[in-house]
């Protein structure tokens, strides 16, 4: 276990945030960093399986010219991919530092489609396990390490709690995880929050489940059509395809807080106090992580968004604060 004086020199390795002036709120803060889209890095893809073995899933590369520099995977957001605002950002800094990096996407993203009898959501920590057995064996010799965002950054947390020791990963952050998934489920069924970011997710999702409703197990189709909310969504197709009773089943069970104090691998908990999936008295205390968990939670920031530096902002922070945490695993002098 680290001690007191290394965490405190761990986490004062990490740049401060500080949001543009004139980029107030967690709502402009979210919305705005999708605006400031870096270039597309240089991606390879490999095509591989999920843990079903019934569909494709594309893992895309950052490639190092160095046999042993470490490797970083990210796990994204709902809807996400590696072209998503934060992957294109942090997976450029991953190619600038010589390291070598992996967006792996969970089924249906990425432009491949689902072909399995199960889709993806927050508590899928089984396919985490896969995922990073799966780079451990392509890349014996490397550290990895792991990141993930909002949704996979709560499949990440819950599959660090529930395997401790064994965790296939060296070290690992969690950024703007709703790791409270039934706080956060009351947060968006409200307000500005609903009219905002149910009709962004819902509209992807739904042509998706639509496209794909026959292989799933039985559920009310016509129920997911006519989604509002998240919550509707959850209730009508991701509880039941899962083996869920309904959606508070879903989210009670799915829910990383409960296993962050299990946690044994260094992870840093990334959350702004202002984010809008989570509300700041559901963010995680001291008492709620183990003492390898690193509470980080700026006033500031969004969810995912993170946007700092002058005029229209850039995305730098987030990718330089993670590299500093994992950099202090490779080089803790």
């Amino acid at each position: 276990m680290p001690s007191e004086q290394q965490r405190k020199q761990r986490l004062a390795a990490l740049p401060p945030y500080r949001s543009p002036v004139w980029l107030k709120g967690g709502h402009a803060q979210t919305i705005w960093a999708k605006t400031r889209l870096p270039p597309a890095p240089p991606y390879r893809r490999q095509v591989l399986t999920d843990s079903t073995g019934q569909t494709a899933i594309p893992y895309d590369w950052i490639d190092s010219d160095c046999a042993d520099a470490p490797l970083l995977v990210l796990f994204h957001g709902l809807e996400g991919s590696s072209h998503s605002h934060y992957a294109r950002a942090l997976m450029q800094a991953v190619a600038e530092r010589g390291w070598q990096g992996c967006v792996a996407h969970f089924r249906g993203c990425g432009g491949i489609a689902n072909t399995a009898p199960i889709a993806y959501h927050s508590g899928d920590s089984a396919e985490i396990g896969h995922y990073l057995a799966t780079l451990r064996r392509l890349h014996p010799q490397r550290p990895l390490y792991a990141a993930g965002v909002s949704l996979g950054g709560n499949a990440l947390a819950k599959y660090l709690g529930e395997t401790g020791d064994a965790a296939l990963c060296d070290a690992a952050a969690v950024i703007s995880a709703p790791v409270d998934l039934p706080a956060a489920s009351v947060a968006l069924e409200h307000g500005l929050s609903r009219r905002l970011y149910a009709p962004y997710f819902l509209h992807t999702l739904l042509p998706k489940v639509r496209a794909e409703a026959a292989q799933y197990p039985p559920f009310d189709l016509n129920a997911v059509l006519k989604s509002r909310s998240l919550g509707d969504f959850d209730n009508a197709f991701t509880a039941p395809v899962h083996g869920f009773a309904d959606k508070n089943d879903y989210y009670r069970r799915a829910a990383a807080k409960p296993l962050l104090r299990h946690i044994r691998k260094p992870t840093l908990l990334l959350n702004a106090q202002n984010d809008p999936f989570m509300p700041a008295a559901a963010l995680p205390r001291i008492s709620d992580v183990s003492e390898q968990v690193y509470l980080h939670q700026p006033p500031q920031g969004g969810h995912v968004g993170f946007v700092s530096g002058s005029g229209r902002g850039h995305l730098r922070w987030l990718p330089e604060t993670l590299l500093a945490f994992f950099e202090f695993e490779t080089h803790p002098s």
